[in-house]
């Protein structure tokens, strides 16, 4: 899409972006289908590289990776990395999937990563991710509307709200139809659901499939302020630095756009999976694909290895992951100083203990970037009484190296099945990461 966009253009995009994108496997191969689009072209990690000046993606499983190597880039020119994650807390579907009870048919789920249980409840839900065939083959799948978490209704529990309490194991498993699990496959039903007609059943190895939230994204509010839809946390971040490079790339070819200039800096999209269970794999950001593709880049490049340690020594990583805004109803779990608002800005998120990267030269060049855009942005901190999170920005740093900082788009509703932000916000961080792949640090 054209960029700089509007908001209401930006939250539109982005609400298509999230319905394209129900499992990680989703959101890359969307990523990928656009950048493809934007003439980016899909490389194979098992096959030699292009050298030099152009615009290339990978995928590895549910991790992306992108850049665009400006004309002039030599041996020491630094990467200018956006970093992002395309997974969300929920559930992913157990092996032997097909179980109930009672004349019902249910699915057998694991909790993945930390959802908010009772946001899963009384929704219309799909499942969706990948079959692995025998032969090694991928397909995506998706089923849209069919399972359910059915709440206990009031009348079979009158104290339900003093105090609702779920064991994920005996009340988180959802129903899908009527019948004897002994007559239903699940694993058939998502073969058929597979686009072009279907595969075999028979001929799937493996899956890993997730379930997924089917209502559309809304603007609403009273002035059509607030954005509402699933995995905002982490797609607003995705999407925001797919729509920034996709502008970086249309400017690099456009001779009245503003340059780089000789020697970089190489802007990179690293959207990882695997973040909300601990970035421990192949494809998140404590295993190797990052790095790999930035030492594959620098060696098109003929860069020996002191002169690839000086480009990370000159590179730059820009964590983007959604915060907390203040809650009306809860304003005491914030601390008292720092109450960020929704369309008041991105995040810039700060810790003593580092879980988040940011320090005082990753603030200033944050403060940079936000001020060339045009952006205001907001400051976040937790209470002392209550531990934040982490993000894949300490794992980069400790990692690489790479001075980093940690930033996001402010939510309400994190990790519930369907979270809130602002419309402006997601467009003002698209805005700032753009700048952030043309601008030396």
């Amino acid at each position: 899409m054209p960029f700089p966009a509007s908001a209401a253009d930006h939250i539109q995009d982005l609400g298509a972006f999230v319905s394209a994108s129900p499992s990680s496997f989703h959101a890359v191969h969307e990523a990928g289908r656009r950048l493809e689009e934007a003439g980016f072209t899909r490389l194979d990690e098992m096959e030699p590289w292009e050298d030099g000046p152009g615009l290339f993606f990978i995928i590895r499983d549910g991790a992306l990776i992108a850049w665009a190597v400006p004309e002039g880039s030599g041996p020491t020119t630094g990467f200018n990395i956006l970093g992002a994650h395309t997974d969300s807390p929920g559930f992913k579907l157990k092996p032997k999937p097909t179980t109930g009870v009672h004349g019902w048919l249910q699915a057998g789920v694991e909790v993945y990563g930390g959802p908010l249980l009772n946001s899963w409840l009384d929704r219309e839900l799909q499942l969706a991710g990948r079959l692995v065939m025998k032969d090694g083959r991928e397909n995506l799948t998706a089923t849209g509307p069919l399972l359910r978490f059915p709440q206990l209704a009031i009348h079979l529990d009158r104290a339900v709200n003093d105090g609702l309490t779920l064991d994920k194991q005996r009340h988180m498993n959802p129903v899908w139809g009527l019948g004897s699990p002994s007559d239903f496959d699940l694993l058939e039903l998502l073969a058929s659901r597979v686009p072009d007609g279907g595969v075999d059943p028979s001929a799937v190895g493996g899956y890993d499939v997730v379930i997924a939230d089917t209502q559309p994204p809304a603007v609403f509010g009273g002035k059509g302020e607030f954005f509402a839809a699933g995995r905002l946390d982490n797609l607003s971040s995705t999407h925001a630095g797919l729509v920034a490079l996709v502008a970086h790339a249309e400017a690099l070819s456009s001779s009245s756009a503003p340059q780089a200039g000789p020697g970089g800096p190489i802007a990179v999209l690293a959207a990882f999976d695997h973040e909300e269970i601990g970035s421990n794999s192949r494809s998140g950001a404590c295993g190797p694909i990052l790095e790999d593709v930035l030492v594959r880049i620098s060696d098109g490049l003929g860069a020996s290895v002191g002169q690839r340690r000086q480009a990370l020594a000159a590179s730059f990583c820009v964590s983007a992951d959604a915060g907390h805004a203040v809650h009306p109803n809860y304003a005491e779990r914030h601390d008292p100083a720092n109450h960020p608002v929704l369309n008041g800005g991105p995040l810039l998120k700060i810790n003593a203990n580092q879980r988040y990267a940011t320090d005082a030269t990753g603030a200033a060049f944050w403060a940079r970037l936000c001020g060339e855009a045009g952006v205001p942005y907001q400051e976040f901190v937790s209470n002392n009484a209550i531990p934040c999170g982490s993000t894949i920005g300490p794992l980069t740093a400790t990692r690489l190296g790479i001075r980093t900082v940690d930033v996001g788009v402010p939510l309400l509703s994190m990790h519930s099945a369907r979270e809130l932000c602002g419309v402006e916000d997601p467009r003002r961080l698209a805005a700032v990461t753009e700048v952030f792949f043309r601008t030396g640090s």
